[in-house]
């Protein structure tokens, strides 16, 4: 393979050889311990990748640092190309993609070609961000003033620096290669080095490509934007506590980022990580909205938590119902919907595996009952699950600490209660979370009011009457909140403020305007 060379996946059974984008250069052997998988089918695919090393991480961070230099000094309109030219490449690469990441992760065509679609928007999201002016504020001097003279200030923005990304495996373009995380730092002026994710590795491929082939077509240096693969954590371990990365944007599960935390905290000199850690998004559902539109509820509760095999980080997974006589109806028909389900496949065997370990938990708690199941003659085994719905009281919820565990698949705890005065000591105690959802009329809605500060405590986005798995790319959407949801509560993952985590204020005194 030439240094430049394009490539395209055929099909599943093509053997394909990847390497690290590093410098410009496509480089490394591939090796066959590392291989991308096909989880639809529990098998290995002949796509191969190679493993990083010492000699990677150094020409990495060489090459990061003096694009750094360089990049810094681009103009807006340079990084607003760059991001277009970026979202024209992937939409370039046409079938070819939609094909591998389908392969890769057995998620469905239109989900990833929606996903497609809202990665290449969000691109051209920043793009328009940089079209408009950069915020500075100015004041001029005041040398007459008393009793002493005022200086000349000028406060605006500056990148980081160059910025490490582990790509998600739930979302594969949208959190992944060239997902916001990697848009908002090219946007905020910082190269990007992306750790690609072990599992969607072709997919880190095709898109690292067409990222490359846009920095040419801008005539950008080499090192604005890298791609690594690695499935040792010692290298992950490297890269973050590296002295050239000036910040970290992860999504992912709670224990490994704490790790990384701890990795960062450990640096001499450290710096912002931004993680999103996981989320339970609670759902509250009031005594009048179930009387009236109980059956409703529970069909659009069904489709949220079911969406995407239960893998999105914004799936409601505690839902809090008033016990009440219509209860019952709405249960059956939740309950209808998750036994009409089989078998789904989840992105990996290892989350597949977490999930039914996580399930197994939630059966053995006390007071905790399995309300309904997927049903297929087929066992689970290898990323292979069946939809699960659990049912407790909320006088467990003080006794059973693992209510809190979220449950990483597509599965939900309903908790029954009688009175607002249990939600009242239940809402303190939550977790930090992404989503907090409200279903409630008007009359409900007054009731719950003394609550409602309780719940925006603990949540980035308080929603009412709307389930939380979409999330709307734009200026005014939050996509982060307290520990673990994320561990910074005052930045957002997803919109344009996102651009924020990657930029520093700077006054500049005495300079001119």
């Amino acid at each position: 393979m030439s240094d430049h060379a394009l490539f395209q996946l055929q099909d599943s059974n093509t053997p394909f050889a990847g390497r690290h984008l590093i410098h410009g250069v496509w480089q490394g052997e591939a090796t066959a311990a590392f291989h991308s998988y096909m989880p639809a089918e529990n098998r290995a695919l002949p796509w191969t990748f190679p493993e990083a090393g010492p000699a990677e991480l150094q020409a990495l961070m060489q090459s990061a640092q003096a694009a750094f230099a360089e990049y810094r000094q681009c103009s807006r309109a340079v990084r607003a190309a760059f991001l277009r030219q970026i979202a024209v490449e992937i939409e370039a690469l046409g079938s070819v993609l939609v094909e591998t990441v389908m392969a890769e992760t057995a998620l469905p065509q239109a989900r990833v070609e929606g996903e497609r679609g809202r990665t290449c928007n969000q691109l051209r999201l920043f793009a328009g961000l940089l079209d408009e002016p950069a915020a500075s504020t100015y004041l001029p001097a005041q040398p007459q003033r008393v009793p002493l003279p005022a200086p000349e200030l000028r406060l605006e923005s500056v990148p980081l620096g160059p910025v490490l990304v582990f790509a998600a495996s739930n979302f594969p373009l949208a959190f992944s290669v060239a997902g916001g995380d990697t848009a908002s730092a090219l946007a905020a002026g910082c190269p990007v080095i992306v750790k690609a994710h072990n599992a969607h590795p072709a997919t880190s491929a095709l898109v690292a490509q067409a990222i490359d082939k846009a920095r040419l077509t801008c005539g950008l240096p080499a090192g604005v934007f890298q791609l690594v693969y690695a499935q040792r954590h010692d290298f992950s371990a490297q890269l973050l506590q590296h002295p050239v990365v000036k910040a970290v944007a992860f999504t992912g599960s709670e224990q490994l980022g704490l790790h990384f935390q701890k990795l960062i905290q450990q640096r001499s000199v450290p710096v912002p990580f931004y993680g999103e850690l996981g989320s339970q998004n609670p759902l509250l559902l009031l005594p009048e909205q179930l009387a009236l539109h109980g059956t409703a509820f529970a069909t659009a509760l069904a489709q949220s938590v079911l969406q995407g095999n239960g893998q999105f980080c914004t799936r409601p997974g505690l839902v809090f119902i008033p016990d009440q006589p219509e209860t019952g109806a709405m249960l059956d028909t939740l309950a209808g919907s998750f036994t009409a389900t089989s078998l789904v496949t989840l992105l990996t065997a290892k989350i597949a595996e977490g999930y039914r370990h996580s399930c197994a938990v939630l059966n053995g708690l006390p007071g905790v009952t399995q309300l309904a199941e997927g049903r297929s003659a087929l066992v689970e085994k290898g990323c292979q699950v069946l939809p699960r719905l659990f049912i407790t009281d909320a006088a467990r919820w003080h006794e059973v600490p693992q209510l809190q565990h979220e449950v990483f698949g597509p599965a939900t705890v309903l908790i029954r209660y009688r009175m607002l005065a249990e939600l009242e000591a239940i809402l303190p105690t939550l977790k930090g979370q992404l989503t907090c959802t409200v279903y409630g009329t008007d009359k409900d809605l007054q009731a719950l009011q003394p609550l409602l500060p309780l719940l925006a405590d603990c949540c980035g986005r308080l929603i009412r009457n709307q389930m939380p798995t979409g999330v709307e790319v734009c200026s005014a959407m939050q996509h982060g909140g307290p520990f673990p949801a994320s561990t910074d509560l005052r930045f957002t993952a997803v919109g344009t403020a996102a651009y924020q985590r990657f930029v520093r204020p700077l006054c500049w005194q005495n300079f001119g305007q």
